[in-house]
């Protein structure tokens, strides 16, 4: 069989194939073969330019307003997606439609798409920028959002950015996003066991005492858990990371096949990301498959809560189910006495997986006031 394009990576970039190349941005809104940087300026900086050069790099994204980004006939996958944005990231929504599904199979705020559930551009002055290198999302300065995940299509692949912010009456440019992007595809065959990417969010504020954090359920269909990005944000002091993130599949009830050890050991680290207090206490890093990236600590002021970010990808030992999948992750800490503490921590988490259509619906993503961070 020929190459049809997929699944690249070093050991396959020599070989030839007859997939064909396109990309979507605000320069070609199409995509389509020779049909990029047409726009005409009739003002701004390439006024006295004309056609060709830098005109259209960016759109504005009115609030309440939801933009196309994609909109892709035939067969083949996205394979890379570069954002960059203003505003408050937890009121961008991203969401991508798979062939000819009503409902979404990715409904995610832009930064928690991209593990960045803390943060706004901040008027690009940095505050909220932490580097992620992975293999599945990269953010690099400033505030550039990378996903490399593979997302394959047979039909058709709309992808819309919504702008939740509350329109001012008067004003309906006051709470706009300016909004750069580059969305890079292949148009080729699919092969038959190919599933869609998928990707939910889901926030607990706070958790309630004795339960769960539910990362994803409802999930009907045969696929496999493809990764977990997590904000976790701190509201008691001593360590909040004994809690067990557990995995329930193909009809298990109480208890789950797949049952990890703690939090810090599920995203990879160990005894607490501690490196000792004279060696700075908690230590980010960033690996291909997993990171603890963000690590925000109190000023002495108004940002008094401790807060975390962290990933883990299942690229290498994905999790596979026939049927059914829920997942769900708990938050404890310690109290007196050697005993634990279920925290009600503030918790929000990007479920990333592949499984065959149709996608069951979504829960209603939270509103604007119950997504927003304060």
């Amino acid at each position: 069989m020929s190459f049809n394009g997929l699944g690249m990576h070093l050991g396959n970039l020599s070989r030839l194939s007859d997939a064909e190349s396109r990309s979507i941005s605000a320069e070609n809104p199409t995509g389509e073969k020779g049909k990029g940087a047409m726009e005409v300026p009739v003002a701004g900086a390439a006024r006295e330019l004309g056609r060709g050069w830098k005109v259209r790099p960016c759109i504005m994204i009115r609030a309440g307003e939801t933009v196309t980004l994609a909109d892709i006939v035939g067969s083949g996958a996205i394979q890379q997606m570069w954002f960059t944005l203003t505003g408050n990231w937890r009121f961008s929504i991203l969401r991508i439609y798979w062939d000819e599904q009503e409902h979404p199979s990715v409904e995610v705020p832009i930064g928690d798409f991209f593990c960045c559930g803390w943060g706004s551009s901040a008027n690009h002055s940095g505050a909220n920028f932490r580097q992620l290198s992975s293999l599945a999302v990269c953010v690099n300065p400033g505030n550039a959002f990378n996903s490399y995940w593979e997302m394959p299509f047979r039909k058709r692949c709309r992808i819309t950015v919504t702008n939740i912010e509350e329109p001012v009456t008067d004003k309906p440019d006051e709470r706009s996003v300016c909004f750069f992007y580059q969305i890079n595809y292949a148009l080729t065959g699919v092969p038959d066991d190919a599933a869609y990417f998928h990707a939910q969010f889901r926030r607990s504020n706070p958790v309630p005492y004795k339960e769960v954090h539910t990362v994803l359920d409802g999930v009907r269909g045969r696929g496999h858990y493809a990764g977990t990005y997590m904000a976790w944000g701190v509201h008691n002091n001593g360590w909040w990371g004994e809690g067990e993130m557990k995995f329930f599949m193909d009809g298990d009830s109480e208890f789950p096949t797949i049952c990890g050890t703690g939090t810090e050991d599920y995203f990879c680290g160990s005894y607490g990301f501690d490196v000792g207090l004279e060696q700075g206490g908690y230590r980010e890093f960033t690996t291909p498959y997993a990171g603890l990236h963000q690590v925000m600590k109190p000023d002495g002021l108004y940002q008094s809560q401790q807060r975390f970010g962290m990933y883990r990808w299942h690229i290498a030992d994905p999790i596979r189910f026939k049927q059914d999948l829920r997942v769900t992750m708990q938050a404890l800490g310690w109290r007196s006495n050697g005993r634990y503490l279920p925290l009600q921590d503030d918790l929000a988490s990007v479920a990333y997986w592949y499984q065959t259509l149709p996608t069951a619906p979504f829960p209603p993503l939270p509103d604007r006031d119950l997504l927003e961070v304060i």
